[in-house]
């Protein structure tokens, strides 16, 4: 498939069905509240399996495509850092206990993987069919990093996306929970849930953040295997991170500017691919070396509020 044999396809589709399956079915069998230590253990056990698949490519496909998978998955996981503060202000809008979020997060990320394959799959063939959109693509990075390092603060509605409005519609919402179920029937009638409602918005918002993280990870690499794969093991590895960093994470003032600074770079990348080629691993060290700077920096320069509340 584009380049890749299928039989490597449905090895990586099995893993990745029964890496779910696992983790839904034995460890997220019950609902209850996942504390940090459970969330640092499964979120370390994600990047150890991603960096186990990134060794297997590296021997299996060559040092230049195990190069571009960590490189893609360093932006990738990168950028979904983002998601996070998306998750908060989702389970917040819709009063999710803390119990159920794993739940919605769950399904959410598994409509992710179905998405981001669409995206893939029409990236990668805009881009063998008409070159000259890869500008555009690299246009959108460019304008999107800009816009990310002016300092206005971002005012996000997820309980007023348009997915979310066409599913108030299509259902009756109820005001209470039923259990960890989306739908129920009542009074011959499938009514939603609030669960739902946050699923739809965690769907919508996804469609959002891949119009830049999918571009981004083609201008590292146009091998359809790699983008793909580093995608699904960045998103899979986002729940656990959630729970890990969801009150860590607003500590860092700087990540923003950070991660702007890596969408312009790869953004530029994409545009001057033509004319001045980028090797792969300058590429990784300018993304490890933006991302150690954001940490750093914010380290040593919290803001106010941050520096009042670790105290």
């Amino acid at each position: 498939m584009l380049g890749t044999p299928l039989h490597i396809w449905i090895i990586f589709g099995a893993a990745i069905i029964i890496a779910l399956g696992l983790d839904l079915g034995i460890l997220h069998r019950r609902p209850h509240t996942i504390g940090l230590k459970e969330a640092l253990i499964e979120s370390a056990a994600w990047i150890s399996i991603a960096l186990l698949f990134n060794l297997w490519v590296y021997f299996d496909r060559g040092p230049q495509a195990g190069t571009e998978f960590l490189t893609a998955y360093l932006v990738e996981k990168s950028l979904s850092m983002d998601n996070i503060f998306v998750f908060l202000l989702i389970f917040r809008a819709f009063n999710i206990p803390s119990a159920l979020q794993h739940r919605v997060l769950y399904y959410g990320i598994a409509g992710a993987l179905v998405l981001r394959a669409v995206f893939v799959l029409t990236g990668i063939t805009l881009l063998q069919k008409f070159h000259p959109i890869v500008y555009f693509f690299g246009a959108i990075l460019f304008f999107t990093g800009l816009r990310m390092l002016l300092p206005r603060k971002r005012e996000l509605h997820p309980e007023n996306t348009w997915l979310v409005r066409i599913t108030r519609r299509l259902f009756p919402v109820l005001n209470e929970f039923e259990g960890q179920k989306f739908l129920v029937r009542k009074n011959g009638k499938w009514s939603a849930t609030p669960l739902l409602l946050a699923l739809v918005a965690l769907e919508a918002m996804d469609i959002i953040f891949a119009v830049d993280s999918v571009p981004a990870v083609l201008a590292i690499t146009r091998d359809t295997f790699i983008v793909y794969s580093s995608n699904v093991f960045a998103i899979l590895g986002l729940r656990a991170l959630y729970f890990a960093l969801a009150d860590i994470l607003p500590r860092f003032r700087f990540l923003h500017q950070g991660l702007a600074a890596i969408i312009i770079f790869v953004g530029t990348k994409m545009v001057l691919g033509d004319h001045f080629s980028i090797p792969s691993l300058i590429s990784l060290a300018v993304i490890a070396t933006i991302l150690a700077a954001t940490i750093a920096a914010s380290l040593l320069f919290p803001s106010r509020t941050s520096a009042k509340s670790s105290r």
